[in-house]
């Protein structure tokens, strides 16, 4: 860390939008100039757009073409199906001058009741996995047996996962879900989904496009009992000390919910409500609730009242967690690696010179797509001013190639021109492959080890 460096050499692991925005950035410097090693533990890049958008938003998926330019890069090298531990973490530290970490958050949080664990409950994260083709979930299986299930949780990703339960598949043929997931869909029984949220509407974080969406959905009834759309006094109070026009318009919407009596498919929303426990003989079979009211600081806080509610599935969907990475400092309950702006830090707050993160790996699961250009920005930002700062750490080896087998550039184009082909043949946007060895095969990669 003697001098600035001139021409630099940096790790990025994940290849999702925090990581290719990563690489966006860093790319763009000249003073020094920057060549970038994009690692990546599966065969393919672009992380939650291309396994956690759902497969009727294709478009959001249109960002992948700006990622496919910045991948194009001259200066930029891909290294797909390499799972990074302590030791490959170790190797790309000791031949570059930073590392950048941006796994995203790939687990999920519990829900910590009785019955969790029973048949037919699970985590939308694996099921938002399973039905956009995720090659680790690609056997996975999922009780759809029953009339109803209830998705606990009121953000986002809980409504695309009662939107998918609920869509007719012959609307979702038309686009990239996986193949076995539509299968699953096809025969389902569920015909009315219930969505929990513990506290009120004006606190509910799905967007208000996607609640216009399912409003707009002639042949869905979309139920909410008159009672749970008041709003409590704190909130009321809050609101009209400072108007929140994204609030208002939301309150608009619920309140324009109507019962469509010859709809074929129903999704209730429930507020101020939260499971207690999952319980069945040898399967889920209900959910015991508790009603909430709101304190002062519009916590849920739960009262005496108690119902069950029969169902054949469970969905928590309360929110992603990231998982931690070799002996990187890592923040147990934010689920985070510790950093101050980006730079990775130690319990102290000292920073770990030449470890970087960004995205959820860095603040957590917030925001959009867009919000990890701005994540990343910053990161890139303060790498950089170390760098022209000297305060870098210089490399031990030489930059050198990924030593072991995997999948390069060429081989996910090779990939992703055959999915599109089995699109083109069957008039959807692409056909997934979803065995990591088949992957492997269409990226021309067969003697890779099923890491």
């Amino acid at each position: 860390m003697e001098s600035a460096v001139r021409k630099l050499s940096v790790a990025v692991i994940g290849a999702g939008p925090s990581g290719i925005y990563a690489c966006e950035e860093l790319l763009k410097s000249t003073d020094p100039e920057v060549t970038v090693d994009l690692f990546d533990a599966l065969p393919t890049p672009f992380g939650l757009v291309r396994y956690g958008v759902a497969p009727d938003h294709q478009k959001i998926k249109n960002v992948t073409a700006v990622f496919d330019k910045i991948l194009d890069h001259e200066r930029l090298r891909f290294h797909g199906n390499v799972r990074v531990n302590q030791p490959e973490l170790d190797w790309m530290r000791h031949r570059n001058h930073a590392v950048v970490v941006t796994v995203g958050a790939s687990s999920d949080r519990r829900l910590g009741i009785p019955g969790e664990d029973l048949p037919g409950s699970y985590s939308a994260t694996d099921f938002v996995a399973w039905y956009n083709g995720h090659p680790d979930m690609a056997a996975a299986r999922f009780l759809l047996d029953q009339p109803r299930a209830v998705v606990v949780g009121v953000g986002n990703v809980a409504l695309d996962v009662a939107r998918v339960l609920l869509s007719p598949p012959q609307r979702l043929a038309q686009t990239d879900i996986a193949d076995v997931a539509l299968q699953a869909l096809q025969t389902s029984q569920v015909r009315e989904v219930v969505l929990l949220a513990r506290r009120g509407p004006a606190q509910a974080a799905f967007t208000n496009p996607e609640l216009r969406e399912l409003l707009e959905d002639e042949d869905l009834s979309l139920e909410i009992r008159p009672h749970e759309l008041d709003l409590d006094p704190s909130t009321r109070a809050a609101l009209e000390r400072e108007p929140d026009k994204m609030v208002a318009k939301r309150l608009e919407l619920l309140a324009g919910a109507r019962v469509r009596p010859q709809a074929s498919r129903r999704l209730v929303l429930r507020f101020l409500v939260s499971p207690l426990e999952i319980s069945g003989s040898d399967r889920v079979e209900r959910v015991t609730l508790g009603r909430n009211q709101l304190g002062e600081n519009l916590s849920a806080r739960l009262t005496e009242e108690r119902e069950e509610l029969p169902t054949g599935a469970v969905f928590r969907s309360i929110g992603y967690r990231g998982l931690p990475l070799g002996d990187l400092p890592y923040d147990e309950r934010s689920g985070t690696l510790r950093n101050s702006a980006g730079r990775i830090t130690g319990e102290s707050g000292e920073w770990l010179p030449g470890f970087y993160t960004a995205g959820w790996i860095k603040r957590g699961p917030t925001g959009v797509i867009g919000t990890n250009r701005l994540c990343a920005k910053e990161t890139v930002a303060g790498l950089l001013a170390d760098a022209r700062e000297g305060r870098l750490p210089d490399p031990a080896g030489s930059r050198e190639s990924w030593p072991h087998p995997h999948v390069d550039l060429s081989g996910w184009r090779r990939l992703d021109e055959h999915e599109q082909s089995l699109g083109t043949t069957s008039g959807r946007p692409r056909v997934k492959v979803t065995s990591r060895a088949d992957m492997l095969r269409h990226a021309g990669a067969e003697g890779i080890a099923l890491r």
